[in-house]
């Protein structure tokens, strides 16, 4: 039986995102995918990084996590993001990775990847609906398959029923305020069911 592909890629400087890429590698895994947890690049001076203590443990945290690349993405079946909004769009280093994937593009092997998205912010409308659709723009031009959970399971509304896409605030104390786990396994596992059907098994 054929193992669906799934590439989580994230970027997350504090954690947040980070977490949500590991409970999408679980979801992703209990349903038998081949999972892969990769970062983007980092593009943030040291000093910046340096001057927030929270940030600079996070970075030595997951020293350890491998570096996404264009092979992530040839490689996957589907892709999940998970990226933090910083002012309604993605980050620049999410934005830095996907802008270096032109000849990928080019060459049509962004074409029919299963992908969908999810983000967090530090309040509940602090711009996580506008970023996902700003990472999905960026997908539709890729000819990618776009997988939003919608409102196709009750889990969602607990996490705040975001019909593009798993979304969190982030409290003053560095905490999600939101449950939104099952949010994300049920986004995961919703993926790699459409990846499933598109790949043919």
């Amino acid at each position: 039986m054929y193992m669906v592909k799934l590439a989580v890629i994230y970027y997350s400087s504090t954690g947040i995102n980070y977490q949500l890429a590991r409970w999408a590698e679980e979801a992703g895994k209990s349903v038998g995918a081949e999972v892969k947890v990769v970062k983007v690049p980092e593009l943030a001076p040291e000093a910046a990084i340096a001057s927030n203590p929270v940030w600079k443990a996070h970075v030595e945290e997951t020293k350890d996590v491998p570096e996404a690349t264009s092979a992530d993405i040839e490689w996957a079946d589907a892709i999940i993001f998970s990226v933090p909004t910083r002012f309604g769009v993605m980050a620049s280093q999410m934005k830095q990775f996907l802008d270096t994937q032109g000849g990928l593009w080019a060459s049509g092997k962004t074409v029919n990847k299963v992908v969908s998205a999810m983000t967090s912010a530090q309040n509940a409308h602090g711009g996580q609906e506008a970023t996902i659709l700003s990472l999905y723009t960026a997908m539709m031009h890729w000819g990618a398959i776009l997988v939003p959970p919608g409102y196709t399971d009750q889990v969602l509304f607990g996490a705040g029923g975001n019909p593009y896409g798993t979304s969190v605030s982030q409290g003053q104390d560095g905490k999600m305020v939101e449950d939104v786990k099952g949010a994300v396994e049920h986004q995961a596992k919703r993926t790699i069911e459409i990846a499933k059907k598109i790949v043919g098994e």
